[in-house]
């Protein structure tokens, strides 16, 4: 074989080796499946087993995976913009920058999931399990929590303005720096978080069932009733 034949055969396989496996998008949903860098909008995956599959970067916005098991999977990155969750699994997911606004998760299980910098403004988190997650720096504005469990998460640094945490658990959490503007907490139990300073309570919203930690007393605004969102 000539050199310049052997130069094509290289130039072509260097080609094939940077392109997606043909057919990779296309896959069965099962178990370690690679979806990286796919678009899979709209599709309809409730309660299918996605147990360590691979979605990093991948477009899951507006799909339908109620029910589905997502637990330990790869989402970095991902966009799940208005995708249904609800009673979903992604127990130690890494959800690390992904993209969640106005998605319902509802009922889901992100206990021990590393959610670093994940985006979920205005998501649906009422009941959800999120024990022991990393949301270190989050993006949770105007988020629904109501009712949810956050013992053991790491909030540092998260932006919940406007969330509702009404009724949320939240013993041994981190609220370091935790920005809790305008935030409801009536009825959430805070009485053993950790980090949490008086001046993040300024502006927020609680009352006589909002538990507080030794030494932070509720504000003179409290009880009050939060305003309607702009």
């Amino acid at each position: 074989m000539n050199r310049a034949l052997l130069g094509i055969v290289a130039a072509t396989l260097i080609a094939c080796a940077m392109r997606p496996a043909i057919g990779g998008c296309n896959s069965t949903p099962e178990p370690a499946v690679d979806w990286s860098n796919c678009d899979k909008t709209k599709v309809m995956l409730s309660n299918d087993d996605l147990r360590s599959a691979n979605l990093t970067g991948a477009d899951v916005s507006r799909a339908d995976l109620a029910g589905s098991d997502l637990s330990g999977a790869l989402l970095v990155e991902a966009t799940f913009v208005r995708t249904r969750l609800k009673g979903a699994r992604l127990v130690g997911a890494d959800l690390t920058k992904a993209m969640f606004d106005r998605a319902n998760l509802e009922a889901a299980d992100l206990s021990n999931a590393v959610m670093v910098k994940t985006e979920m403004s205005r998501a649906k988190l009422d009941q959800a399990n999120l024990s022991g997650a990393n949301l270190e720096k989050a993006e949770l504005g105007r988020a629904s929590l109501g009712n949810a469990n956050l013992s053991g998460a790491n909030l540092t640094r998260a932006y919940l303005a406007r969330a509702n945490l009404r009724h949320a658990v939240l013993t041994d959490a981190d609220l370091t720096e935790t920005d809790l503007h305008l935030a409801d907490l009536g009825g959430a139990d805070l009485s053993q978080v950790r980090g949490l300073e008086q001046a993040q309570l300024a502006e927020t919203c609680g009352d006589e069932t909002t538990k507080l930690p030794a030494g932070i007393a509720p504000p003179a605004s409290w009880p009050c009733t939060m305003a309607e969102e702009e």
